[in-house]
């Protein structure tokens, strides 16, 4: 079975221009199929203030109205995604750019409204994603670049979280290939102590995972990333790694720095 590697990169990165190109130079010296899904929040927020949409948040997620959805679809799924893909290209990396419409890959249904509204927010349907079509990519020796937007099947774009699209990607594809899924962000992987950098766990395994939340050692940021990566391990991948950004090469092989989850 070919590896693949599910590699997710948020948006400290693709906010700083510095890191993003040095993290692309890593990501193009990966060997065989990989996917990067990316963020972009910060950006859609500052273009968003420029033309008059102020951000609004609720528990620290975005809800998005019509003027928003317009607005990411616009960020993610053109600037954000093909700046993305112009600089893998100019690293010899052949890269194209997609959204959750595009080849139909990732529909998903609006989130219904419970006690909170998040408007044009998209919950993927797991079983409908387009893996064939993936595969298909995949086989043809592109590099995907996923920008974190799905849709509707009814013409209608929907904002869906970026780790949450990763763990999905990494579940449809884990029954063709042997997947390893990589969240990088800004810390070296998840702390046991916030405020110390060299308190990486370095695995976790359910038990463990339950006793760190009995014990509220785990900041709120955090908890989405692990909750997808067990959505991931439950669904049939090997492996997923939270790690900083700078380890990715390293994090690619088998001698793995961060957080791994297995």
């Amino acid at each position: 079975m070919d590896s693949l590697f599910v590699i997710k990169i948020g948006g400290n990165v693709i906010d700083d221009e510095e890191n993003l190109s040095a993290f692309l130079q890593n990501f193009a010296a990966i060997k065989g199929k990989k996917i990067l899904v990316h963020g972009g929040g910060k950006i859609a927020t500052k273009i968003g203030e420029q033309l008059g949409i102020q951000p609004n948040y609720i528990n620290g997620r975005r809800i998005t109205d019509a003027a928003t959805i317009d607005l990411v679809t616009m960020v993610y799924g053109g600037l954000v995604n093909k700046k993305i893909v112009a600089k893998l290209q100019s690293l010899h990396c052949n890269a194209i750019g997609l959204t959750g419409a595009d080849a139909n890959i990732i529909p998903a249904i609006k989130r219904p409204v419970k006690d909170i509204d998040y408007g044009f927010v998209g919950d993927v349907l797991q079983d409908k994603m387009g893996v064939k079509n993936l595969e298909v990519l995949l086989a043809n020796n592109f590099t995907l670049v996923i920008a974190p937007l799905t849709h509707d099947s009814n013409g209608q774009m929907l904002n869906t979280n970026a780790d949450t699209i990763a763990s999905s990607l990494a579940v449809a594809l884990s029954k063709a290939y042997d997947v390893r899924l990589i969240y990088c962000f800004e810390k070296s992987g998840l702390l046991e102590n916030v405020d110390d950098d060299d308190s990486v766990i370095t695995l976790i395994t359910k038990e463990k995972y339950q006793q760190l939340l009995a014990d509220k050692k785990l900041f709120d940021g955090i908890l989405p990333k692990i909750d997808n990566a067990f959505a991931a391990i439950n669904g049939g991948v090997k492996e997923v790694l939270i790690g900083h950004a700078n380890d990715l090469l390293q994090n690619v092989t088998a001698n793995t720095k961060g957080t791994l989850i297995k």
